[in-house]
């Protein structure tokens, strides 16, 4: 699999209309005028692709954007559609280039702090944040701390407006993509994950499209070993099959 950072813009139409088939092929309710509306939302877009084929396996929508709160000027990255075909669940070019891509783009881009602000329908992708994250919120051992749940409130209110509960921290769209039979739920084995228990707790909605909001500073310091590895990793790099732990569906 190869992963490829690519500007919104410089999308084939082909590539558009694979990502639009790939996500109505795992998802419930995906309408193509909400899709057009979320891509021309984004500036930047990782595709996941195979090798062999080149046929389109995954991609992650981004919007990286600067902002100022309470008197500091920040630049946050908000990830929007992503989907990974479970035949390439085994590759890391997702994590792979999801990091190094956006350590490019903070290299790039970034004068300030760099955060992401993650909407998680689904376990497999809040178990993204413990994996390659020392600090991210929310989590079940650390109460967030009061700045960073004001910034995360912040964001929320002004991004996703009425369909964000405050109180929740959960996300419900008019509109909600909600994962086909077979994809959808919690295996009760991964319920001994304390960190996806968790998020079942915060987010019991999740089977009918809810989203949890989540939040984390992107840089070198706060990634974990495995993180890091990523981080260092080479945009286009050839993944090996690695399992990486991470298997992001959503």
């Amino acid at each position: 699999m190869n992963s490829e950072l690519i500007s919104t813009e410089d999308l084939s139409a082909l590539d558009v209309e694979e990502m639009f088939g790939l996500l109505k092929g795992h998802f419930k309710g995906v309408k193509r005028d909400v899709f057009n509306n979320d891509l021309d939302s984004k500036n930047w877009v990782i595709l996941i692709k195979d090798e062999q084929t080149n046929q389109l396996k995954g991609f992650s929508t981004l919007l990286m954007y600067d902002t100022c709160f309470e008197g500091e000027n920040i630049s946050i990255v908000f990830s929007g559609d992503t989907i990974v075909d479970p035949s390439a669940w085994s590759s890391s070019a997702l994590s792979t280039g999801w990091i190094s891509s956006i350590n490019k783009l903070r290299n790039e881009y970034c004068k300030g702090k760099l955060y992401w602000l993650l909407i998680s329908g689904g376990y497999r992708t809040y178990r993204f944040l413990p994996l390659f994250w020392k600090e991210f919120y929310p989590r079940y051992d650390n109460p967030t701390p009061e700045v960073i749940l004001r910034l995360m409130q912040d964001l929320s209110v002004k991004r996703f407006g009425e369909n964000y509960n405050i109180k929740t921290g959960v996300v419900r769209f008019p509109h909600p993509h909600i994962l086909r039979d077979g994809l959808h739920g919690i295996p009760t084995q991964r319920l001994r994950d304390p960190h996806i228990q968790f998020f079942q707790t915060l987010n019991p909605g999740h089977l009918y499209g809810d989203e949890l909001v989540c939040f984390t500073e992107i840089c070198e310091e706060t990634l974990t070993r495995a993180g890091r590895r990523m981080w260092f990793a080479n945009i286009n790099c050839k993944s090996e099959n690695q399992n990486s732990g991470l298997e992001i569906p959503v």
